[in-house]
């Protein structure tokens, strides 16, 4: 069984999700729909599929099983119901929703249709990020006491990399990436154990023509499982960009820009041979996945298969992990649960909430993230 699927929105993440629905040996990318009918027909053309510029159209055609949408983010709401309608499953890129009560109502209506519904989170299948993870299960790191994720080289709000239509936002372009930083908290720290655990912090350095209220953003939380977890995020500063694991018998670095990961293992507070030892292992470390990475990129590049290709691509691995669970009629098993997706929106309210200044968030629904497939 292959899946057919149709891309909703031909502006520049489109790109990806085009790509690898084409790849896929579990979709058939079959269409394409835009507004626009001329990115409509040279993305079809591109692909050798259908272009609609009418949703509807689009959907009464087609015979889909799965539909992904790239639309701007004040739109996500009506474009998902209106294919969750049609019963046809959806991946819907980050933000899932504008605000939080947006996501509340598409979950809900979501659930009443027995629609699967999900988020791109690309970041939490990263090859370095895996990597980490893998860690951290084995229990190679002991006890987790803290998660960092540190954000910055982010775009500054006025950025016009997809479009006018996010300078409506708070933050702007800023805003648009916020969800990055917050999912890989959210993984690999644990949901906060309660909404009065999250602070926001917020910053505005630069001087805009638009009325935006914040290009910096820093939030922390405690988990359920008491890890302290921060997030930090700058526009306008050279990337950095570090998902750090505090274990009690080994911490983590997982570099996202190289793609490396340094394991910290070593007391070296233990004597000056200690330090100069822990500098050589960190060392090492970077240099011996960093030849990794080389070596994948030779192979991808001299290779066209679909399993070395996704486990390069954050992207089309998140994709044939979905790809493998709407197959078996299993929503249990989609690698982004609507739990996380709620807390991205959360927290991203709560930083909404802090750069205006004008008190907390709506309280948040325990109940319906308790009733979330995990």
């Amino acid at each position: 069984m292959t899946l057919r699927t149709a891309v909703v929105g031909g502006g520049t993440v489109s790109e990806v999700h085009l790509s690898g629905l084409s790849k896929n040996p579990r979709t058939e990318l079959v269409a394409i729909c835009d507004l626009d009918e001329e990115i409509a027909t040279a993305k079809a053309d591109a692909y050798g599929i259908a272009a609609y510029t009418d949703l509807d159209e689009l959907l009464a055609a087609e015979d889909l099983d799965w539909a992904h949408v790239c639309t701007p983010v004040q739109s996500h709401l009506p474009v998902a119901k209106t294919i969750i309608d049609a019963g046809v499953p959806i991946q819907i890129e980050k933000p899932i929703t504008e605000t939080y009560e947006e996501f509340e109502e598409l979950a809900a209506y979501a659930a009443d249709a027995g629609v699967t519904v999900s988020e791109k989170h690309n970041h939490n299948f990263d090859p370095v990020v895996r990597r980490a993870r893998r860690r951290m299960e084995s229990g190679e790191c002991g006890t987790i006491k803290g998660v960092e994720v540190i954000y910055t080289g982010c775009s500054n709000p006025d950025d016009p990399n997809r479009g006018p239509w996010n300078f409506e936002l708070a933050g702007g372009e800023f805003e648009e990436g916020l969800p990055h930083p917050l999912y890989m908290t959210l993984r690999a720290g644990g949901y906060p154990r309660s909404e009065d655990d999250v602070r926001a912090t917020t910053s505005l350095l630069g001087e805009y023509e638009y009325d935006f209220t914040y290009d910096g953003a820093m939030i922390q939380y405690v988990s359920d499982d008491d890890v302290l977890c921060r997030t930090t995020m700058l526009g306008g500063t050279r990337p950095v960009r570090q998902l750090l694991v505090h274990g009690s018998e080994m911490s983590l670095t997982a570099d996202l820009i190289s793609q490396t990961l340094v394991e910290h293992d070593r007391d070296y507070k233990a004597s000056g041979a200690a330090r100069a030892l822990n500098n050589v292992d960190n060392a090492l470390d970077r240099v011996a996945g960093t030849v990794q990475n080389f070596r994948a990129v030779l192979k991808r590049r001299n290779s066209d298969d679909w399993d070395t290709e996704r486990l390069l691509n954050a992207h089309y691995y998140q994709n044939h992990a979905e790809s493998i669970a709407l197959e078996a009629g299993d929503p249990s098993r989609m690698p982004v649960p609507l739990s996380e997706s709620r807390w991205m929106i959360r927290l991203m309210a709560e930083i909404r909430a802090a750069a205006a200044a004008d008190g907390p968030a709506a309280p948040i629904d325990a109940e319906a993230i308790a009733g979330d497939p995990e």
